[in-house]
């Protein structure tokens, strides 16, 4: 659980911030954390012509069917294109794009249940 999970099971649905700043629009803590662990696993997400930022520019990592479904974790990332940037081994980056993803799925139940309840 991260800390923005661990200060909204304090704080719960009452407390609310401006996500993204400067937005207006008003979210809980959990749903904040819903979003940083989905921008951060689109990452290693396929866009519409099938490429993944985390490879880049690298084509062979983007369409060689040898590589292209083997996922590299790397030490750290461009801000502005996901790219992976440095040692491409971080076993601690795996175990936290694992927690994201996992959170990242919860999130997408959480809502889809809401809609499902708002609708009834």
């Amino acid at each position: 659980m991260g800390p923005l999970l661990l200060y909204h099971h304090y704080v719960d649905d009452d407390f609310k911030v401006d996500y993204p700043t400067g937005s207006g629009k008003m979210m809980t803590l959990r749903e904040v954390s819903d979003e940083l662990a989905a921008r951060l696993t689109r990452i290693f997400q396929r866009d519409k012509a099938g490429s993944r930022p985390v490879f880049g520019a690298n084509q062979k990592l983007q369409t060689d069917p040898h590589w292209r479904d083997y996922l590299l974790f790397h030490e750290y990332f461009h801000g502005d294109t996901g790219a992976g940037l440095g040692a491409s081994h971080q076993t601690g980056w795996t175990a936290l794009v694992a927690k994201m993803v996992e959170e990242c799925a919860a999130g997408k139940k959480r809502k889809a249940a809401q809609m499902t309840a708002q609708k009834a």
